[in-house]
């Protein structure tokens, strides 16, 4: 089970019970917000199911996303199957140069291509998938293949995915209405990718439901909670405004990558906000951690700590010098484990706020853990913070003005 402790000198308020009580029905009961109940949504794990089966045989999986419509299933893959990235295209943004690197080469006789928009109506997926299906007819490929080639994820019952799936007999897979693109992870946004890639995705789900106890049992979640009143305190009353979150995993890279959007979508909003940094150990200790050990005191670090890894080096050698006889008796995830033990006590002697979370080893268990505890904890802190984290106006008024360019550039 995922691990929790805290370490900091400040110590939280307590918060009201208020807080809480909203906060758990906010979780369990309010029927516009669902992203918690998602791992026992036996539906949508059957639906991706099947769509897998269809499509389990094609070589290669173009992924059309953007937001959390990608950041999530990139996570999944890069976190539990790296070696299977070779099978994946993500055309996650608009860059041209990007995208021809991406498509060069691509077959699309022997490809599935995953088609993720909620609203069906994403400028960037659109156009992505516009390049893709001309370079599907380019191919000689026609119409009457849609059906083997493409899949819509997207919204049950709106939208222009929707419409043409049921015109162009393009296999569906739902977006539930009341969740949003960055909680999407355990939807069929992340779980039909994840099949595909060999990912075990009940066990997922099962990490993620044996987490959440630990999220609305108060029998349970006394260091949950005390988490987010340490952040509310520091933030309120110590001016820390900006969030470190740091795997010592370079497979949860990604992660931190998720977390940023997460984090910063559902929390930066009416002049309030936790920045997110991206990092990832031991890699960052020789380049950010210079400014998170030393720098000004306006940082709450989240420190991820993997106890055990599934592949080891022994470090022993041949060569008579110093630096090398101190690494002889020792192996890789020593001196990993030596890495995270040096920071961890350094940033607690420079006074540095730091939640430190241990998984025993890094597994679609524990990455369901780690999912839930970080979509909860947002949302904890949007109760405690006053604010909705489940909107995005910043996000909408940009999406309105580059519309209002389009329309005002016409050819």
């Amino acid at each position: 089970m995922l691990n929790l402790k805290l370490h900091s000198t400040v110590k939280p308020k307590e918060n009201s019970s208020a807080d809480f009580e909203a906060f758990v029905h906010t979780l369990t009961k309010n029927p516009e917000i669902g992203f918690f109940g998602l791992p026992n949504r036996t539906d949508l794990l059957e639906q991706s199911l099947a769509a897998y089966e269809k499509f389990k045989d094609k070589k290669t999986f173009i992924h059309i996303g953007i937001g959390g419509s990608a950041l999530g299933p990139e996570m999944l893959l890069r976190a539990l199957v790296p070696e299977k990235m070779n099978q994946f295209v993500f055309l996650n943004n608009i860059d041209p140069d990007d995208t021809k690197a991406r498509l060069q080469n691509i077959q699309m006789k022997d490809a599935v291509v995953f088609v993720v928009s909620k609203s069906g109506t994403t400028a960037e997926t659109v156009a992505s998938m516009a390049i893709v299906l001309n370079l599907f007819h380019e191919q000689g490929l026609t119409e009457k293949d849609y059906t083997n080639h493409f899949v819509f994820c997207t919204d049950p019952v709106h939208g222009d995915f929707r419409k043409l799936g049921a015109e162009k007999n393009i296999t569906c897979l739902d977006v539930p209405s009341n969740i949003g693109g960055r909680f999407s992870v355990l939807t069929p946004v992340g779980l039909f990718p994840a099949l595909y890639a060999g990912i075990n995705i009940k066990e997922l789900l099962q990490g993620a439901a044996d987490y959440q106890e630990s999220v609305v049992n108060p029998a349970k979640n006394k260091d949950f909670i005390n988490l987010g009143n340490l952040i509310l305190e520091l933030h309120n009353n110590h001016h820390v405004h900006q969030t470190v979150m740091m795997p010592y995993s370079s497979l949860l890279k990604e992660f931190s990558a998720w977390f940023v959007q997460l984090w910063a979508e559902s929390l930066g909003k009416n002049g309030k906000g936790l920045t997110p940094i991206p990092a990832y150990g031991a890699t960052d200790q020789h380049s950010q951690m210079q400014l998170f050990m030393e720098g000004p005191n306006d940082k709450m670090m989240f420190l991820i700590e993997v106890e055990n890894f599934k592949t080891d080096y022994p470090l022993n050698n041949s060569f008579d010098a110093s630096s090398f006889n101190l690494l002889r008796k020792f192996t890789l995830s020593e001196l990993f484990k030596a890495e995270f033990s040096g920071s961890l006590k350094a940033l607690q002697e420079n006074n540095r706020p730091i939640a430190q979370l241990s998984i025993k080893e890094l597994t679609a268990h524990t990455l369901g853990q780690l999912i839930i505890f970080s979509e909860s904890l947002t949302v904890y802190m949007g109760e405690l913070m006053k604010l909705d984290p489940f909107n995005q106006p910043g996000v909408e008024a940009g999406k309105k003005y580059a519309k209002e360019w389009l329309k005002t550039h016409r050819k």
